[in-house]
């Protein structure tokens, strides 16, 4: 009966939080959207509140929204083939598409332009992009969206031309970014010049104007040689942190210096706000004489979250010490120095570690490197029983295999891969041992399982019989053994397929050892449609991809 009035839309509050619920699964929102008026309506503001982050091939979407600029604006896309009659009537549309946007990247909006580009026939492809990515913040200003996340992400001098010009015009709208609760800066590669003309003035705002932000990130940012220059950014940083009254979230990535923007965090705003903090790629040599003094100021400081940070005994020495209470929630490694304080570090914070990750740069054979890695699994198996992520590389010690049947049912996210530079004997033996060892301590239930390996095809036939038990929602598989993808392909629909053993699949059959670029499941219609047939979704790799970033930032919004 309850479930009849929901359908109905009898109980329409109730509804209304169950489709919220599917707030990131596509596919399935699609389908509500042909149920009723009434989940039509719910489910499209959640399909267009981040609609340029959506795994998809068609970015008809750009079109929709340019159908909202004025008959002036549309003319100035004539002179590239697309005429006003191409462009939707925006009075033929149900909804208000722009009024739903919440989150924006900018990077996110020029790559979605540049794939959508690319199916039209012009002679100024960057011209186009160009006043496409101007035109949809205007849409998106004029129709009084007032974000909520907005992040920054530039990578190239290239880039600034276009992402400078929206900034600007952000600056002279600042109505559009005024609440934003989320945001984060990632840059790289890009001159001190862009930096002071277009980076240092936004910061300016961001901290005269928005003082709401809750969730706060600087991602590989600001790689300065002039100090003078880095000293302001710095002080725009520190202004912008201790100007907000709700900061919860914050995470402090690559940086020439860190010590006045994490000492900023005993401000009295953060010290009773602040409850999580995120290290991504943080050199603590500068801040390590302070990290008791601030962690010891947070009132309500919960999480930590390491990230591919050089983690020295000073460190360790400092964070054993600290009085109040946290919990080292997060720690993914590609270095395993000081292993006795590694050891010590487990010993105090093992018991709330949920995500660990361990992708060594170096792939030394040495005995002391080989011994540091067993000591270090073995103290997270003895101290660590509450891991629900887990991604690994060089899987030959057992006691891997070991550590994911201790974590037992708690294991929701698992990554197994074997480096494309191991390259011949330990490439193919690697593997041999995953496939081998790996099927027979998986948990019952799998939320995402991806392996990155050489399929020798007897291996893997033993892989699945001995998994033949566990249903995994998500599975993303890269063979790079050569010729071997139809051989991987028959056994997955024999032991997979029919079994119905999996919700969404993706395969890259034939990848290239450096680039993994190869041969998608994907791209095989029959093949989707016969595994359609069985309940199971194929998509593209990228888009089922999830990673340790993934998995800290989305668990952290």
């Amino acid at each position: 009966m309850a479930c009849s009035k929901i359908f109905s839309g009898d109980l329409p509050e109730l509804t209304n939080k169950i489709i919220k619920c599917l707030r990131k699964d596509f596919s399935t929102l699609y389908s509500c959207i042909l149920v009723s008026r009434l989940w039509c309506r719910l489910a499209i503001p959640l399909l267009w509140e981040d609609p340029f982050n959506i795994p998809t091939q068609n970015y008809y979407y750009i079109e929709i929204f340019l159908s909202y600029l004025n008959e002036n604006d549309k003319k100035k896309f004539n002179e590239y083939g697309i005429i006003n009659d191409l462009l939707p009537s925006n009075t033929s549309l149900l909804f208000n598409y722009p009024s739903f946007i919440k989150y924006l990247n900018i990077e996110s909006v020029y790559s979605s332009i540049g794939m959508w580009s690319r199916s039209l026939v012009v002679y100024d492809y960057e011209k186009l992009k160009k006043l496409v990515y101007r035109s949809l913040f205007e849409v998106f200003i004029e129709n009084e969206r007032i974000l909520r996340s907005f992040e920054i992400e530039i990578h190239t001098n290239f880039y600034c031309k276009y992402s400078n010009d929206i900034m600007e015009l952000i600056l002279q709208n600042p109505n559009f970014i005024y609440n934003i609760k989320n945001f984060k800066i990632h840059t790289s590669n890009i001159s001190e010049k862009n930096i002071k003309n277009a980076i240092i003035p936004f910061l300016k705002f961001l901290y005269s104007n928005c003082n709401s932000i809750s969730s706060l990130h600087f991602v590989n940012c600001f790689i300065i040689r002039d100090v003078k220059k880095f000293s302001l950014i710095e002080k725009y940083l520190q202004q912008l942190i201790i100007s907000q009254h709700n900061l919860k979230i914050i995470t402090f990535g690559r940086h020439n210096n860190l010590y006045n923007p994490f000492l900023s965090l005993k401000n009295s705003n953060c010290s009773n706000t602040l409850n999580t903090i995120i290290f991504h790629y943080t050199n603590f040599r500068n801040i390590n004489n302070i990290l008791q003094e601030v962690f010891n100021q947070l009132n309500v400081l919960e999480s930590i979250h390491i990230l591919y940070c050089s983690l020295n005994s000073d460190f360790v020495q400092q964070v054993i010490k600290v009085i109040k209470p946290f919990k080292l929630r997060s720690l993914f490694m590609n270095e395993i120095l000081h292993i006795e304080s590694l050891q010590l570090l487990l010993q105090k914070y093992g018991d709330y570690i949920e995500n660990f990750g361990l992708t060594v740069s170096n792939f030394g054979n040495t005995n002391e490197y080989e011994e540091s890695r067993r000591q270090l699994l073995k103290s997270f198996i003895k101290y660590c029983p509450k891991i629900r992520y887990f991604s690994s590389d060089k899987p030959n010690d057992i006691n891997i295999y070991s550590l994911i049947e201790n974590i037992g049912q708690n294991i929701n996210y698992l990554t197994i891969l074997v480096h494309t530079y191991d390259y011949h004997t330990f490439y193919d033996e690697y593997s041999s041992i995953v496939l081998q060892n790996l099927g027979q301590v998986l948990p019952s239930k799998l939320e995402y399982l991806s392996l990155s390996l050489s399929f020798n095809t007897n291996d893997f036939e033993i892989f699945l019989k001995n998994s033949q038990n566990t249903f995994i929602k998500k599975l993303l598989i890269i063979n790079t053994m050569k010729n071997e993808g139809e051989n991987v392909l028959f056994y997955i629909k024999k032991h997979i397929m029919k079994k119905e053993k999996v919700k969404y699949l993706a395969i890259l059959l034939e990848s290239q050892l450096i680039c993994n670029d190869g041969k998608e499941l994907f791209s095989l219609k029959d093949e989707v449609n016969e595994f359609k047939l069985h309940n199971i979704i194929v998509q593209k790799y990228r888009n089922l991809l999830i990673n340790e970033n993934d998995i800290v930032y989305n668990f952290n919004k």
